[in-house]
């Protein structure tokens, strides 16, 4: 059952619980959905059947939570904090937290902001690109893909990757002024000398064909406790749906 939230500046954010035991919280990637990206793919059946609870949220812009057409609401520290907001609604001190994509870069502005709150970090969908580029986050780029997500003529996308993005968009549900505001938004990454102080055991997986986010190796190597798990024949799109992904992931939290 769906449940919401309110954060600071009045965004309501939909989340849900499913299980028993220790919690795992779980945040999506750009454009998808507690549904989608988690239910559907058998995340949810996964972690409760290996023991742990489910807390899976709706970032804002997407799903059943509030979608504002404002780029000054979407900065990923304000999406980290509705994150805490959601654990405090559940009435969650600290949890394991599973990232895919977007999720996974608020997943790493989270642990800085409050790093008492998280457990473990597991990351998907994001790796060696975040430390040298050429990544979504950059200006050019994100422009470019928020101007193809806004557009009356889809013919005039010449952009692979914008491209995917649009189509991505227009499944239905899908606000796509309000993720063209969330993406006129996407936070570049935290200093090379910030995430080297992140003291706590943080999970990398990407997918061997994920050119997007790169190799998940160099990315988990500059973690004082990092781990690195490669899903083969997998880009950005499939790898968070492949049963290796969620094994990583599960074996990662059992520790």
């Amino acid at each position: 059952m769906t449940e919401f939230a309110t954060a600071s500046d009045g965004i309501r954010i939909a989340y849900e619980r499913q299980g028993e035991g220790p919690p795992v919280v779980l945040v999506h990637g750009f454009g998808s959905s507690k549904e989608q990206n988690w239910k559907s793919t058998g995340w949810y059946g996964s972690l409760t059947e290996a023991g742990y609870s489910v807390l899976a949220m709706d970032n804002r812009g997407h799903g059943e939570s509030n979608k504002p057409h404002d780029p000054l609401l979407y900065h990923h520290d304000r999406m980290a904090q509705d994150v805490a907001t959601v654990m405090d609604a559940a009435g969650i001190a600290a949890a394991s937290y599973v990232g895919y994509s977007m999720g996974g870069l608020i997943g790493l502005r989270f642990l800085n902001q409050f790093p008492d709150r998280m457990i473990r970090l597991a990351l998907g969908g994001v790796g060696e690109t975040y430390l040298r580029g050429p990544r979504v986050s950059d200006p050019e780029r994100r422009d470019v893909i928020a101007d193809a997500l806004l557009t009356d003529d889809r013919d005039s996308i010449t952009d692979p990757r914008a491209r995917m993005f649009r189509e991505f968009s227009e499944q239905k549900g899908k606000d796509r002024l309000a993720l063209a505001a969330c993406m006129r938004a996407m936070t570049g990454p935290l200093p090379l000398a910030t995430l080297q102080t992140f003291s706590k055991p943080i999970l990398v997986v990407d997918g061997d064909q994920d050119f997007i986010a790169g190799a998940s190796g160099p990315f988990a190597a500059i973690f004082p406790h990092g781990s690195a798990a490669i899903v083969p024949g997998r880009d950005h799109m499939s790898t968070v749906g492949a049963r290796p992904t969620r094994q990583a992931v599960v074996d990662f939290l059992k520790g």
